[in-house]
């Protein structure tokens, strides 16, 4: 249903049918004694930013879309009341958001994903000396690696606003809904949180490892290093971080609080290779939703030197290595490994690939597809984790 104020402020109301004829859709009339409640409630909308669907035919000359319309009409109506009474709602309700964009929520997933995994395998591999108490310090592990993952994203965003304002306008810093002072509380927050809980619940050699992340991170983003201007350099950090240091961590942690010495088993030292170079192809494909503010602020990818399409090729070729190693890694071993899954799904997951590179490839590698390539390759990320503790 729509809204509109004509020009003499009397107020009319027509439904959006796609089956109704003009002739018995017109405007029928309110009575006036509605009418000044309505247009108060039209002001009072625009004051706090809600569209309602009110609006003058004087200055509004196109119609909302219908199922647009009735969607975000539907829900204002029911939150003008409070949003409108409660400014602090608003503002606290809008910093919440900017946070969780601030965390890169697809990084997080990755990093919850990935530990979750790890602590499993574990498990299964040694189910009879599960202490359920240890999940409160499984659960304050996760939290740790999320105020890692937090720390190296945020500082990457306070040193990268004026690249981030062309590539990624979407951001909280760049797109001004977070200041660069809650941005710094927020990554030395999590730089401290995080160091206080390893250190309290993992012991010396695991609070070595999180600070070397957390150190590689820091000079991956603020110069005067800032080793994200050097291709290799930048690949070869977010695969230590991202592959070897998370997936070693995590199970050596796992097993020391199981009370186990640090013992390599086959699909841990596949899963932490297979991640790694997952992690070196994330690195090289980052880049190409990228390419015209890195070029503008001279800092030199392999996208920038290369074209986009060779990197697409590339990234894919080498995901495709690792899902051949890992089908061949089932064929040879398979006392080690389940076939019957790890095979198939391996398999899939490659021609979803091919599929993918396909699809990109007919899309003239606008940047629409670049970045749905991208997302792809994140969840092919996800996927691998999730199926590695039944492999």
């Amino acid at each position: 249903m729509e809204l509109s104020l004509s020009h003499s402020s009397s107020l009319g109301i027509s439904a959006i049918n796609p089956h109704c004829k003009a002739s018995s859709c017109q405007p029928k009339a309110i009575p006036s004694k509605l009418n000044g409640k309505l247009c108060d409630l039209s002001l009072k909308c625009f004051k706090n930013g809600v569209s309602l669907g009110l609006y003058n035919h004087k200055f509004c000359s196109k119609h909302i879309p219908t199922r647009q319309f009735r969607h975000n009409s539907i829900w204002a109506c029911s939150q003008v009341g409070a949003a409108g009474s409660d400014p602090m709602l608003n503002k606290s309700s809008s910093f919440k958001d900017a946070c969780w964009r601030f965390l890169r929520p697809h990084t997080i997933r990755g990093t919850a994903l990935g530990s979750t995994a790890l602590v499993a395998r574990a498990l299964i591999e040694n189910s009879n000396m599960i202490k359920w108490y240890l999940l409160l310090k499984a659960f304050s592990g996760l939290i740790a690696l999320i105020c890692g993952n937090g720390y190296i994203v945020g500082i990457n965003q306070i040193y990268d606003i004026g690249i981030d304002k062309v590539n990624k306008p979407y951001l909280p810093i760049a797109a001004g809904d977070l200041s660069v002072q809650s941005a710094w509380f927020l990554v030395i927050f999590f730089a401290v949180t995080g160091l206080l809980i390893v250190g309290y619940n993992f012991g010396p050699f695991i609070t070595s490892l999180y600070s070397l992340g957390l150190f590689l991170g820091t000079i991956y983003s603020v110069p005067p290093f800032r080793m994200k201007r050097f291709p290799v350099a930048a690949f070869l950090i977010i695969a230590t971080v991202r592959g070897f240091l998370l997936n070693f961590g995590v199970y050596y942690a796992t097993r020391a609080a199981l009370g186990l010495p640090f013992q390599w088993s086959a699909p841990v030292a596949f899963i932490t290779t297979f991640v790694t170079l997952f992690a070196l192809v994330i690195a090289i494909t980052k880049d190409l939703p990228d390419v015209e503010g890195d070029r503008k602020f001279q800092i030199s990818t392999l996208a920038t030197k290369l074209g986009v399409r060779n990197i697409a090729f590339l990234g894919s070729g080498l995901l495709l290595v690792n899902y051949v190693t890992a089908v061949l890694a089932a064929v040879y071993m398979p006392q080690a490994f389940r076939r019957s899954l790890m095979i198939p799904a391996h398999i899939l997951l490659a021609l979803c690939l091919i599929f993918q590179a396909w699809l990109l490839e007919q899309a003239n590698y606008t940047k629409e597809a670049i970045s749905v390539f991208y997302h792809f390759i994140w969840n092919l990320f996800y996927t691998e984790y999730a199926i590695f503790p039944f492999i």
